[in-house]
């Protein structure tokens, strides 16, 4: 008898659980809530799709799994680009980034769809799941809107509640709650922050590269990013917001203060500074403010900081002192902000938490329910911009299609 393998969930995760499942021989069947599978994957690298990264390491995600690095010694890059170049995708390597070929999420998504197909996957889409039931012989009764099916084996692979809009409603942690798992309190991930101060509409649609870092109420740097800052009309963005947004989102949960600094000069040290004072003393005479510290960053961004240090930009420098110039200097190192907020699920690429890997296995198989598998961005597993989350829903939808069918692909 072929085993009856139920996926709950059509996105990256389920998809490839899926096609796994079936080529080890199992009876597959997608249950997905939306009008179609795959959608979220279509928004993923701007439209391009990073799936994956080859500086892929365990260092790269948060949370609370202890046993990435044996999860992706089973299903790491070398078997992601396999994968696909099975499927046919041709690959390209963009600083270790991993792309389709023609920089299209949607042939990603063609090529997962023509190979569930293929294999005579059952898909059943607005199949939304209210219900699992354990049967007395280990068996599983889902509940849906297309009714109830039994599985032998069942697959939570559901997402997040980060970009609801493309299915991911979260309804996956009430499921995996009400078979008794633990939730870690959700929170967005991969977003920007919003902070109290009002100067930044001045410098709204500014991309400089900075170097960020978070600070803790003792003032100790808790951790720092860098790369191509946005400043918004509310706050900060940019992949090195991004990065840290997890951090500071966990940080105001518990109502703490969340202090931020940007450094736009994160290849210049103090000693650099102290010349560049010098030499501006120097050119001090006729210039203007502004013209004298014309040079040094974003002109919106000095004339923001020339006026936070008390000074006015038409006046003239003739009479300024060093003490002045080194204030302007020291703002663009260090530049505090107040983050107060972070963005909200629709406007984050991840979810940070979920069910506590702890509960689960390296199979991705539940330690409370045999046969029970959860998978992907359900769990409290999140990783870094740059094709690591894509990654994860790789790795362990194989590891639980795989062993869900108890089986070897074919």
């Amino acid at each position: 008898m072929r085993k009856r393998v139920g996926i709950i969930g059509g996105g990256a995760a389920g998809m490839m659980a899926a096609i796994t499942a079936a080529r080890c021989g199992a009876e597959v069947t997608i249950l997905e809530g939306g009008e179609r599978i795959g959608k979220k994957l279509l928004s993923t690298g701007n439209g391009k799709c990073n799936l994956g990264n080859e500086a892929l390491s365990a260092d790269c995600y948060y949370g609370s799994c202890a046993f990435l690095s044996e999860c992706f010694s089973d299903f790491g890059v070398k078997e992601t680009q396999d994968f696909f170049e099975g499927l046919g995708v041709l690959l390209r390597s963009k600083n270790g980034y991993l792309y389709p070929y023609a920089e299209q999420a949607s042939i990603v998504l063609d090529a997962l769809r023509f190979e569930i197909e293929a294999l005579g996957i059952q898909v059943e889409t607005q199949a939304r799941v209210s219900g699992i039931r354990v049967q007395k012989d280990g068996t599983f009764a889902v509940e849906s809107s297309k009714g109830v099916r039994r599985f032998d084996c069942v697959i939570l692979a559901c997402g997040s509640k980060a970009a609801p809009k493309t299915g991911s409603d979260g309804s996956g942690y009430d499921l995996a709650k009400s078979l008794g798992h633990r939730i870690v309190p959700v929170m967005p991930a991969l977003t920007a922050l919003k902070c109290k101060e009002s100067f930044f509409k001045a410098v709204a649609g500014v991309r400089a590269e900075a170097l960020i870092r978070l600070w803790n109420r003792d003032g100790k740097s808790i951790q720092e990013e860098r790369g191509e800052l946005q400043l918004t009309d509310y706050g900060i963005s940019g992949i090195p917001t991004f990065q840290l947004s997890r951090t500071a989102a966990y940080m105001l949960q518990k109502q703490k203060e969340v202090s931020v600094t940007i450094d736009f000069l994160p290849d210049v040290d103090d000693a650099q500074l102290e010349s560049i004072a010098s030499k501006r003393m120097e050119m001090r005479g006729n210039r203007s403010v502004e013209e004298l510290f014309n040079g040094l960053a974003n002109k919106k961004v000095m004339a923001l900081l020339i006026k936070l240090q008390g000074l006015k930009a038409m006046d003239s420098s003739k009479d300024l002192s060093k003490k002045d110039i080194l204030g302007v200097l020291q703002l663009t190192k260090k530049l505090k902000v107040t983050a107060i907020g972070t963005g909200d699920f629709q406007n984050c690429q991840v979810s940070a938490g979920g069910v506590d890997p702890s509960q689960i296995d390296r199979t991705m198989e539940s330690k409370l329910i045999k046969g029970l598998y959860i998978v992907g961005e359900l769990l409290d597993v999140d990783g870094r911009c740059g094709g690591y989350n894509l990654q994860w829903a790789w790795t362990s939808g194989y590891l639980a299609g795989k062993n869900a069918a108890g089986g070897e692909a074919k």
